[in-house]
C-alpha cells in the first residue's frame, strides 16, 4: 500500500476516534445520572423531527456514509501498517494477563456495589453487602475463581428474571462466563495453592480436596478457552446496541435531558436531538462492529475512547458502574476477535491467497 493510502486510511481512523470522543459525552447510561421526565416522546416521531432539519439529515448521513465507506475500504484493501503489526506482537505478550484482568474488572465494582447499597447497577438499590462484597473479594484473590464465577452469574440471572433494570448491567453475563472458562490464571490464590498442592511431599497436598477436581474441570473446558474472545466482544457488543437502541433512541425525552443536564451543545453546538441520535447510533455501530468481529480491536479502542470521554465530561456518572465494561474491553482489545468473527475469517482467507501465490511462484 502508498504511503499516500496509509495516510488516508490513519487521517479517517482518527477522523472516527473524533466522533467517537465528541459523542461519548452522551453515550452515559441515562437512568444513572437523570430521573425520569414528566413528559415522554415517541421515539419514531423524535428520529423524524430531527432529521427533518436539513443540517441534522446532512450530519448523520454524512458520518455514517463516512464511517460506511472507511469500513468498506478497509475490507478492500485490508492495509499493513507496521506500527499495526507491532502493536499486535506487544498485545500477545499480554494473553498470561488477560484473566487477572478480567477478576479485576468484576471483583471491583461487586465490592463497590456492595458497600454503595446496590445490586451489580446503581438503577436497582438493593442492600446485598455480604454477598457482593464476598463475590468480589474471592474474585480479587482469585480462590475458588470457576466457581465463584459460577455463583456469581447465577445470582445475576436470577435477579434479572426479577428485575428488568439489569440489563444496564448486562455485561456481567459474558464477564462471569469468560472467567469460567479462562479461570483465576496468575497471580491468584488458586494458582498459588495449586502449585503447592502438585508438589511431591507438601503437607498441605495431603489435605488438599480439590486440586484434582479443578485439574479435572480446567482439563475439560480447556478446549473452550479459544472462544473466550468470542463470548466477550459479542457480550459487550450487546451491551453497547441496547445502551444505544433501549436507553438513547427508544428513549430520547430522558436521553435529551442529559444533553440539558451537562450543557453538551456548549461542546458542539448542535441540536439536542442531534446529540441523542449521535450517540445513539454510535453506540449501536460500535455494538454491531464487535458483535460481527470486524476490525475488533479498533472498535474496542473506539468503546473505550467513548466511556473514558463519559467519565470527563458526565462528572456524577458513577465510575464503579463502567469498571466492568473498562476492564473487558481492555481484555478483547489484548485478545483481538478470536474464532467465529470476520477479522478471523478475513485473516484466513489472505493466508490461503498468500500461499496458493507462494505456491504459484514456486511452480514456475
Amino acid at each position: 500500500m502508498s504511503e499516500t493510502g496509509r495516510r488516508a486510511v490513519l487521517g479517517s481512523v482518527f477522523g472516527v476516534f473524533w466522533l467517537a470522543a465528541v459523542s461519548g459525552r452522551a453515550s452515559a447510561h441515562v437512568d444513572y445520572v437523570t430521573d425520569p421526565p414528566t413528559a415522554t416522546r415517541d421515539a419514531i416521531e423524535f428520529a423524524v423531527e430531527v432529521l427533518s432539519e436539513p443540517l441534522n439529515a446532512a450530519l448523520v448521513g454524512g458520518g455514517t456514509l463516512s464511517v460506511v465507506g472507511l469500513l468498506v475500504a478497509l475490507l478492500v484493501v485490508r492495509p499493513q501498517i507496521p506500527d499495526i503489526d507491532a502493536l499486535r506482537a506487544a498485545l500477545a505478550s499480554y494473553r498470561e494477563f488477560v484473566p487477572w484482568m478480567l477478576r479485576l474488572s468484576l471483583g471491583l465494582p461487586l465490592v463497590g456495589a456492595g458497600f454503595a447499597g446496590y445490586f451489580f447497577s446503581p438503577a436497582v438499590p438493593v442492600e446485598a453487602r455480604v454477598l457482593q462484597v464476598a463475590l468480589g473479594f474471592l474474585l480479587l484473590f482469585g480462590l475458588g475463581t470457576r466457581v465463584v464465577a459460577a455463583a456469581g452469574l447465577v445470582t445475576y440471572l436470577a435477579a434479572l428474571a426479577f428485575n428488568p433494570e439489569l440489563l444496564l448491567a448486562v455485561e456481567y453475563v459474558p464477564g462471569f462466563l469468560a472467567i469460567i472458562l479462562v479461570g483465576s490464571g496468575r497471580p491468584s490464590a488458586d494458582h498459588m495453592l495449586g502449585e503447592v498442592a502438585g508438589t511431591q511431599g507438601t503437607y498441605y497436598g495431603r489435605i488438599d480436596p480439590i486440586h484434582g477436581s479443578a485439574e479435572r474441570f480446567s482439563a475439560r473446558v480447556g478446549p473452550y478457552e479459544r472462544y473466550v474472545p468470542t463470548v466477550l466482544r459479542v457480550g459487550i457488543g450487546l451491551a453497547f446496541v441496547y445502551l444505544g437502541l433501549v436507553e438513547k433512541l427508544a428513549n430520547p425525552s430522558r436521553a435529551v435531558l442529559v444533553v440539558e443536564k451537562y450543557d453538551l451543545t456548549s461542546v458542539v453546538p448542535v441540536d439536542p436531538g442531534l446529540w441523542v441520535l449521535g450517540a445513539g447510533l454510535t453506540e449501536i455501530g460500535v455494538g454491531l462492529l464487535l458483535i460481527a468481529g470486524y476490525y475488533t480491536r479498533g472498535a474496542a479502542a473506539v468503546a473505550f475512547t467513548m466511556l473514558v470521554m463519559t467519565l470527563f465530561g458526565l462528572p456524577d456518572d458513577p465510575v464503579l458502574a463502567h469498571i466492568t465494561l473498562f476492564g473487558m474491553i481492555s481484555a478483547v482489545f489484548t485478545l483481538g476477535a478470536g474464532p467465529l468473527s470476520l477479522d478471523a475469517f478475513l485473516s484466513a482467507a489472505g493466508n490461503r491467497l498468500q500461499s496458493d501465490r507462494e505456491s504459484t511462484q514456486a511452480a514456475d
